[in-house]
């Protein structure tokens, strides 16, 4: 398996191209930004993409989806609460206000615990609301990509529409009691002093874990 992480767009989103190399088949992760870019680099790494899969539904992380699959054939993937909620008018006009495209309905709605697969890799979806309402980690091997539910040192905002810091909370403790400490945390934005960590990393040291996780 072989992981690349880029950022896009105007907003630094990490995006995630990650792909079986016997097989080639791939996903792109929150592909929210440059997509000519992120076409090339498909190219170059001689992938075809299976997968457009969202860690969640702000538009900064989903407003890639549509050119994407019209260049690739490939489905978007996102949580089924999210795909719902984001498609209400009135958040695809706060797309529109931030200048970002709004995503098309997802092709495949997925649940806690649902696994999808890509080559000879699986994903699990792990279920993590508070940033959004549909908000979900996906597991691959070890390796935990987070979108904005953790970063490397913080946590994502609260104080847009659906979110619950309470729900959040819940959703930190939920990675961190029921995964191994030595998990791969790939995060949605570089806000920390390293571009990924670890959940005994965070565990110990992210101070929203720390203190709330007594």
């Amino acid at each position: 398996m072989k992981i690349i992480q880029t950022p896009v767009g105007h907003m630094a989103v990490f995006c995630y191209l990650v792909y079986d190399e016997e097989t080639g088949e791939g996903i792109l992760i929150d592909p929210a930004g440059d997509e000519g870019r992120l076409l090339k680099l498909l190219k170059e790494e001689g992938v075809k993409l299976r997968y457009i899969v969202n860690t969640h539904g702000h538009p900064d992380h989903t407003c890639g989806n549509g050119r994407l699959r019209d260049a690739t054939g490939a489905e978007i993937v996102i949580h089924a609460l999210d795909d719902e909620f984001f498609q209400k008018p009135e958040l695809k006009g706060w797309a529109r206000m931030l200048g970002l495209d709004s995503a098309p309905p997802a092709d495949v709605k997925v649940q806690d615990g649902d696994k999808l697969t890509f080559g000879n890799i699986a994903m699990k979806f792990v279920h993590t609301p508070g940033h959004t309402p549909g908000g979900c980690c996906i597991l691959i091997d070890g390796n935990l990509f987070t979108g904005d539910t953790l970063f490397v040192g913080a946590v994502g905002r609260t104080d847009f529409p659906g979110c619950s810091f309470e729900e959040l909370i819940e959703s930190l403790k939920k990675l961190i009691w029921s995964l191994p400490p030595e998990t791969v945390v790939w995060p949605g934005h570089d806000y920390g002093d390293s571009p990924q960590s670890t959940l005994r990393h965070e565990a110990e040291t992210n101070p929203y874990i720390v203190e709330y996780m007594k």
